[in-house]
């Protein structure tokens, strides 16, 4: 409890501060379309997967490759591409194994920037057209994101890091001879540096394979705290940001308030179903208090559900122990994190996809009183929800149907490492990780093949997408009304009766959409050894 509330709670009083920076940064009085914004992002996106690619396809004849790493197979670029360009950072492989020095910096961790400074910018243009100062340019958005915000918050969270004991060098892998005389070549790196933005950027790339459950990632008590606020403190200030953006920073407040309490919600739920052994110690003289299979005792027993929800609640997919080790209940709450998508979320991104619950929510309730639904003064109507409710479907169309072909398809059946509801569960998994731009993995999965990588490789880019450019196509179309008097019908935005709209928009939309899926894997993997 003491960790999760000085986690939280310092990340929140810092939030306020940096998300009043960053409306400093990117408030203008901006001209420019929806329409021209989205050609420039268009653009900016394609010229960031082409450079990716590239780097990747010839990184053995690149510099920075002390340990002579060789090529890729082209549909794990095509994979590894997709997956950084959207921030998803979804890996297929381990990073001191396949990965140079100059992919990981000059491919991976520059897209770990630019790609989080995205889904800045799309919160900043969309905040914008809402206060009908006009969307902007994109390609300022990106440059005062990333030169202004990015890079200076990284360059401070990389020095703390450096401190913790995170090594940070260009340095091959050293050779080391154990006590037992074996001989070990342990890797290294720039891992500071690159671990930052990870973290910083709802990215959550590891620079080596167990992510930030690897000591040189993350070496002790304090390296985990830092990591964990930074997972979570931009997320929170971009509700700020939207809030300062848009002038109506009450409604910030209840929108804040509401992803605050599911976030502890969920870390309250993941700390309580860790707190029963683990079912593989049933009938075993091994007696704990906790499951403590697949955690890093060196962190604490409280420490991975705390980041499990965080991690997951974002779409940063960074870990500190395996999911794949969690109790079965446990692992309903990244699930949940991931199939919700808003309590903070991606930074930018995060608020976007609340955007699209706010709007659902509007509407259902101006349908309900039989009044025409009004958003910020601009009434609500079929166009806007056309462009809503198919963001709202892309991500569980994405998620369904991908586990729905590899379950029953080789692709997905002969890859899996365990059988049951767990091994549907590794399929969901995947497949939502993907969907949410997490990256996070549930393992137990045989994924670095040809089908998972192009199918999860599409379900990156089509999710990432398709739910940033119909918001503000959404918004472009709000933005061209005129705005109405409030009168006693009115449904106001920044009380807690709106509140109250959101949070049951989400919960009830999130079940229905997905509580199939939760009883087929989690639950019924609970009641199996129930039942035992």
């Amino acid at each position: 409890m003491i960790l999760v509330t000085m986690v939280i709670g310092i990340s929140a009083v810092l939030s306020w501060y940096l998300g009043k920076y960053m409306a400093y940064i990117l408030d203008s009085e901006a001209e420019g379309t929806w329409r021209t914004y989205l050609k420039q992002f268009a653009v900016f996106n394609a010229l960031m997967f082409a450079v990716c690619f590239t780097v990747l396809s010839f990184q053995q004849y690149l510099p920075l490759n002390p340990d002579g790493k060789g090529a890729l197979t082209p549909d794990l670029i095509f994979n590894t591409t997709a997956s950084f360009v959207t921030n998803t950072n979804l890996q297929h492989y381990s990073g001191e194994v396949s990965m140079s020095y100059f992919s990981q910096l000059f491919a991976l961790m520059w897209l770990q920037f630019v790609s989080a400074a995205t889904g800045i910018a799309a919160l900043a243009a969309l905040s914008r057209g809402l206060s009908g100062k006009g969307f902007g340019s994109f390609y300022k958005d990106m440059t005062r994101t990333t030169l202004f915000i990015l890079l200076p918050v990284a360059f401070v969270v990389a020095v703390l890091l450096i401190f913790t004991g995170v090594p940070m060098t260009f340095g091959g892998t050293v050779e080391a001879h154990t006590l037992e005389g074996a001989i070990q070549n342990i890797a290294r790196g720039p891992a500071a540096a690159f671990i930052a933005i990870k973290q910083l950027g709802s990215n959550g790339g590891g620079f080596f394979g167990p992510n930030s459950a690897h000591p040189f990632e993350n070496p002790s008590f304090w390296s985990n705290i830092i990591e964990t606020m930074s997972i979570i403190i931009i997320p929170m200030s971009c509700v700020w940001m939207f809030g300062r953006l848009t002038g109506k920073m009450r409604h910030a407040a209840v929108i804040f308030g509401v992803m605050l309490l599911l976030l502890l919600m969920k870390i309250s739920f993941a700390t309580y179903f860790e707190s029963a052994p683990a079912g593989a110690l049933a009938g075993l003289d091994v007696q704990t208090s906790s499951n403590l299979e697949g955690k890093e005792l060196r962190f604490g027993t409280s420490a991975a559900p705390l980041w499990t929800a965080v991690t997951t609640s974002t779409s940063n997919g960074s870990v500190n122990s395996m999911h794949d080790s969690l109790n079965p209940l446990t692992g309903l709450v990244p699930l949940t994190g991931m199939w919700l998508n808003e309590t903070f979320g991606g930074v930018g991104v995060g608020m976007i996809n609340m955007f699209i619950y706010i709007l659902t929510g509007v509407f259902i309730c101006g349908m309900m009183v039989g009044r025409t639904p009004e958003y910020l003064g601009r009434k609500v109507e079929t166009q806007e929800m056309k462009l809503v409710l198919l963001a709202l479907l892309v991500h569980p169309l994405c998620i369904l149907g991908g586990t729905a072909l590899f379950t029953i398809m080789p692709w997905g059946a002969e890859t899996v490492h365990n059988a049951g509801a767990h091994g549907f569960t590794e399929i969901l998994y995947e497949f939502t990780s993907a969907s949410a731009n997490n990256g996070s993995g549930f393992e137990g999965l045989g994924d670095n093949t040809p089908a998972w990588n192009i199918a999860t490789g599409l379900v990156m880019l089509i999710s990432r997408y398709v739910p940033i450019v119909l918001p503000l196509m959404a918004v472009g179309s709000l933005s061209a009304k005129k705005i109405s008097p409030d009168t006693n019908g009115t449904l106001h935005t920044d009380t807690l009766l709106f509140g109250a709209v959101i949070l049951g928009s989400i919960i009830f939309i999130g079940a229905l959409l997905f509580m199939p899926v939760a009883v087929l894997g989690p639950v019924s993997e609970y009641m199996a050894g129930a039942l035992k």
